[in-house]
């Protein structure tokens, strides 16, 4: 007779410990998010571990009641990788920031995506560097003011989704901290995944970089500039289901469906499995 497995709740992968982010920050909601989603996927919390590098997003081990490893900067894609391969049961998970994974980091992220290790990877993107107090990251904006660039950032930013495309990734997504549902679905789609899943998160630090994903957080209006790409479904979007986008010679278009010459058969159409 096989043992009756018990059901999981969130309160299960609640820690004792008091989270120290700031009042207000993004990071609050993806933490919620996680131990939400934690007992739909089923794997108990001594089966979990959580690995991250240094930043606030690396606080995160401490916030929930499983295994963890808070690790050097930058380093945590190595740590999860060898836990992973000498403990495959086990549900490892990466978390780390714009600055961890792509600054120092920038090698790790780039070969875990490669080699396509089954671990996840949550990236918290805040364009700037908060647990130091406000230096400009590598996924800040050109003109940018921070603490360490008084006259504006003069680099280019970096796109996490663009690397993972171009490592090859074989689950990339994004969403948003304010947007709970879609966070909550998507960090359950990519555990489910087997191979590397990189999730990007657009997260408000409302002390050092207030508002850096406004477009996509504001209710009033996120629904005419944000996409939610569902596979088979052509890509429709704006509060009235009324933009587009389609190919115009090797660019991409947003076009007026309320124009009567375009029709939802010109629009592109999500492919999850398309290479």
């Amino acid at each position: 007779m096989s043992a009756v497995l018990p059901v999981l709740k969130p309160e299960d992968f609640t820690s004792d410990q008091d989270v120290r982010w700031c009042p207000g920050c993004g990071d609050y909601s993806i933490l919620a998010q996680m131990k939400k989603v934690l007992p739909e996927i089923g794997v108990p919390p001594e089966q979990t571990v959580f690995i991250s590098g240094i930043g606030c997003s690396s606080r995160f081990p401490y916030y929930v009641n499983t295994y963890g490893v808070h690790s050097i900067h930058g380093r945590a894609p190595a740590v999860a990788t060898g836990l992973k391969l000498t403990r495959p049961e086990l549900s490892v998970w990466v978390i780390t920031g714009d600055g961890d994974a792509l600054s120092i980091g920038g090698n790790h992220f780039i070969h875990l995506l490669r080699r396509n290790v089954d671990l996840n990877i949550v990236l918290f993107n805040n364009r700037i560097y908060g647990l130091t107090k406000g230096q400009y990251s590598p996924t800040s904006i050109e003109g940018q003011i921070t603490k360490s660039t008084p006259m504006g950032v003069v680099d280019h930013p970096l796109n996490p989704i663009s690397i993972a495309v171009g490592a090859e990734a074989t689950f990339i997504a994004r969403s948003v901290d304010s947007n709970v549902k879609h966070l909550a679905y998507t960090l359950k789609r990519a555990a489910a995944h087997k191979g590397t899943s990189f999730v990007e998160v657009y997260q408000n630090c409302n002390v050092f970089n207030d508002g850096a994903w406004a477009y996509a957080q504001d209710k009033a209006t996120r629904e005419d500039t944000t996409l939610e790409l569902e596979h088979g479904k052509p890509m429709i979007f704006g509060k009235n289901r009324d933009k587009g986008i389609r190919l115009h010679g090797v660019d991409l278009e947003v076009v007026d469906l309320q124009n009567g010459s375009i029709k939802e058969d010109d629009l592109l159409f999500h492919d999850e499995q398309a290479s």
